[in-house]
């Protein structure tokens, strides 16, 4: 049972964040990526590309889904693809047709040119294969933008010998073919297999993953509709990491700011594994159109940085103290600093207000928990393979005033039970303080995707957000 709790809770960064606000539900771009596999990943040893290219994606605005049979998961969810693993371009053109016919989507992107030997001398096949791809496309799609790759280069020689050759040869193709609607991608510029492959010369690292993902942004820019929202977030670090990484807060601004405005920092789901800042940023850019700063946090998971929720719990305070020491620079008033989070980033909030463990300077002055975890222990939602959970288990240190808390939670949570919720609620009165519990009639854990159009259950949270934080006082 714990096995699979752990499994379905790390699941939760597909999902994220409960509060935004949105004037419209703009009509979604569909995206394949047709390949091999460095287009499909390879679990744990190298990256698709199309993992950071949904980051870079989302984190522009535009409104998009990735579609195909595979599927690559990354720390913000799974992302779908078209990429057949030890497969040439031949195989892809044997397949195209019903691939295309079943997955039809606004814009194709075309890396294929690996699984082949320069003994083959198979240039001119895989060039042919390519106009096939393309025009069976077109054929299906007279309207579809495809973008055409020129492959990476390989260090595996002389096996991939053959490939700047084939390279100059989809330039070429690409000339001919003489369509707006038909662009070559330089993936192969820039692309140094010294640096950039797992240690089998050919697949992509993620620094590799992240230079394919940067060219094709480049070109998609051009071809898509625009953004359907406009974030623009300042990124600095709050924190280095003892393997010379760093931790980053990504921080909207209002327009029109005044010296002090109240604050608002979002801690994003995924079970202590998975997850990432961006879970917010549409909240973020909302809330700081009403005049407040608002602060979307980097903390350590499990799937990048193999950590327990301790070192969460660290980053999270860690970040707090970052933002207060910051907080003249930025713009914030120091008495009126909200901590907001869903699920795992709703128990980090909830920490910041409760661990005893944790200094004043670190404490939130309002509280926004979106179905939080809030109980660590044996009764609540236990974290497999952690020793001591109850130290971070934020109703077990209810034991002083907290700040105002909104609380929102689904009827049929199964991680957060309304009767859990309840217990916290009561506990915080007890002690003084106001607790705001919501329970949502066919609510599920998570309440909705973020990676989707918002819904009907979307606006209603965002109501109740909207309307505490301006009891409050910290929007008009």
């Amino acid at each position: 049972m714990k096995i699979f709790k752990r499994l379905l809770f790390a699941a939760i960064m597909l999902f994220g964040s409960a509060t935004a606000i949105a004037d419209e539900n703009p009509v979604r771009t569909t995206i394949l990526a047709l390949g091999d596999s460095i287009t499909q990943g390879g679990g744990s040893r190298f990256d698709s590309y199309t993992a950071p290219l949904w980051s870079l994606l989302y984190a522009e605005g535009y409104a998009f889904d990735f579609i195909g049979p595979k599927s690559f998961t990354a720390r913000t969810g799974a992302v779908k693809n078209c990429g057949f693993s030890g497969r040439n371009v031949e195989f892809l053109d044997s397949k195209i047709d019903s691939l295309y016919r079943k997955y039809p989507a606004d814009i194709v992107l075309i890396h294929a040119g690996h699984n082949h030997f320069i003994e083959e001398k198979p240039v001119d096949g895989m060039i042919k294969a390519h106009r096939s791809i393309i025009s069976k496309i077109r054929a299906i799609n007279p309207d579809v933008k495809i973008l055409v790759a020129q492959v990476i280069t390989s260090g595996k020689l002389p096996k991939y010998s053959y490939i700047p050759e084939f390279n100059d040869r989809l330039a070429e193709m690409v000339r001919d073919i003489a369509s707006d609607n038909v662009r070559l991608v330089n993936v192969a510029e820039g692309f140094d297999w010294q640096r950039h492959t797992i240690s089998d010369k050919v697949h992509p690292n993620r620094a590799g993953a992240e230079h394919i993902a940067s060219r094709f942004m480049a070109a998609l820019r051009e071809v898509l509709p625009a953004p359907a929202m406009n974030y623009n977030p300042q990124v600095e670090e709050y924190k280095q990491l003892e393997d010379g990484s760093s931790l980053k807060v990504h921080i909207f601004r209002p327009e029109n700011a005044k010296k002090k405005s109240p604050a608002v920092v979002f801690f994003f789901a995924g079970g202590w594994s998975s997850g990432s800042p961006l879970q917010f940023y549409r909240e973020c850019a909302t809330y700081a159109k009403m005049g407040m700063v608002t602060i979307s946090v980097e903390y350590r998971i499990k799937m990048i940085h193999d950590t327990t929720p301790f070192a969460a719990v660290d980053d999270a305070a860690d970040a707090m103290r970052w933002i207060r020491a910051n907080a003249k620079r930025l713009g914030i008033d120091t008495k009126r600093i909200a901590a907001s989070g869903s699920s795992a980033g709703g128990h980090l909030a909830a920490s910041l207000a409760t661990l005893s463990s944790l200094t004043d300077e670190v404490r939130p002055n309002l509280l926004l928990l979106y179905y939080p975890v809030v109980d660590t222990s044996e009764r609540g939602y236990s974290i497999d393979d952690v020793d001591h959970s109850l130290d971070i288990s934020p109703i077990h240190h209810i034991k002083h005033k907290l700040p105002p808390t909104l609380f929102l939670v689904g009827d049929n949570d199964s991680v957060v039970p309304v009767a859990k919720a309840e217990e916290f609620r009561d506990k915080i009165r007890e002690f003084g303080g106001e607790c705001e519990l919501h329970i949502f009639p066919g609510g599920v854990h998570p309440l909705f995707n973020y990676r989707k159009n918002p819904g009907k259950m979307y606006y209603d949270i965002e109501k109740l957000s909207v309307d505490f934080l301006k009891r409050h006082r910290y929007i008009k």
